[in-house]
């Protein structure tokens, strides 16, 4: 079966449809999983994108882009390759591209996890011959605790704090993460502060339609003594920065995949490392392979070539692709 993918240096290209998912370079058509900056970047002549990523994407590259937005599951027409966006699950608008030419189907993962969240669609498994897929936390140690008891820790951190007199400080993406954690704290605690870039983040989303509980942009007119006790949102890249000096006395976490190893929450100077991630778990990875039915399966960034290994072992047909993807960073502002 001849691939309806190529892999080039601009990245994932379909010669049949005359696209690309997630080019890291100017292209004259752009179909995008989802609105982070290493997914979505600036200067394609035309984007393709789900709903949801829309105003992010106009407030991150400009309110001129040439953007068209599709639902799930809506079929789009290329040249004959038929196009779908499907539910990843990773923050609200990311998809899987589906694509379908003839008796050939391939599907592009992006970003995903298999949990769900309570705040993106969830992720919807989609059956193909070729399936692309992320491997950013690839690796048999990293496997997720419900995301319920995470916040019962989220949750009693604030408390302690509370009773201290001290204000929550958690670092997390702007975009996705800190969305997720606003959703599914307990609100009735205090209020919800955010960094001015968490909350551009939010209005976008909120435009959309989502549905989240009230948060307060910080300014430089709110009271130092107004942020005691409660809980405030911030950018990773606000760690050890003069912005925190107005928010003290704090404590700070950070929500993060990595928070599973040992010694990243210490480098980062953090009190509490909390594991939560929008990206799928070793676990979710190889379910996710599973319930494709694929019969090749390229890996892209993270432990690429260890997950890659991993199948390759057990039979199937598989392969490592080089990549300009992120996955989850503690220094981005995605």
């Amino acid at each position: 079966m001849n691939s309806l993918l190529d892999f080039t240096s601009k990245g994932i290209y379909c010669p049949r449809g005359d696209f690309y998912i997630d080019p890291w370079y100017p292209v004259k058509n752009a179909v995008i999983t989802h609105a982070h900056a290493d997914h979505s970047r600036y200067g394609h002549q035309y984007y393709l994108a789900h709903h949801d990523s829309e105003y992010v994407m106009r407030q991150r590259l400009g309110d001129n882009i040439k953007i068209e937005t599709v639902d799930y599951n809506q079929v789009i027409n290329f040249n004959g390759v038929k196009l779908s966006f499907h539910p990843a699950g990773h923050i609200p608008g990311s998809a899987q591209i589906r694509l379908e030419y003839r008796d050939k189907v391939a599907v592009i993962s992006g970003d995903y996890k298999l949990e769900d969240d309570g705040l993106s669609t969830p992720f919807e498994p989609v059956k193909c011959h070729e399936f692309v897929t992320e491997t950013t936390f690839g690796l048999p140690i990293y496997q997720w605790r419900d995301q319920k008891d995470i916040f019962n820790d989220i949750n009693n951190w604030w408390k302690v704090n509370q009773e201290k007199g001290k204000t929550s400080v958690i670092f997390a993406y702007a975009l996705g993460k800190a969305q997720r954690i606003m959703k599914n704290v307990d609100a009735s605690l205090g209020k919800i502060y955010t960094h001015g870039a968490v909350e551009n983040a939010t209005e976008a989303l909120r435009k959309t339609g989502l549905q989240l509980p009230e948060t307060i942009k910080i300014t430089n007119e709110i009271n130092k003594k107004d942020y005691q006790g409660n809980l405030i949102i911030a950018t990773p890249a606000s760690i050890g920065t003069p912005w925190m000096k107005k928010l003290a006395p704090y404590s700070t976490g950070i929500a993060s995949g990595w928070m599973m190893l040992r010694g990243t929450r210490r480098r980062k100077a953090a009190d509490r490392g909390f594991v939560l991630s929008d990206h799928a778990d070793w676990k979710g990875l190889l379910q996710a392979v599973k319930l494709s039915e694929a019969e090749t399966v390229y890996s892209t960034h993270g432990y690429a070539n260890v997950f890659t290994k991993y199948l390759q072992d057990r039979g199937l047909n598989a392969i490592s692709l080089d990549s300009q993807f992120e996955g989850e960073s503690l220094d981005s502002e995605l």
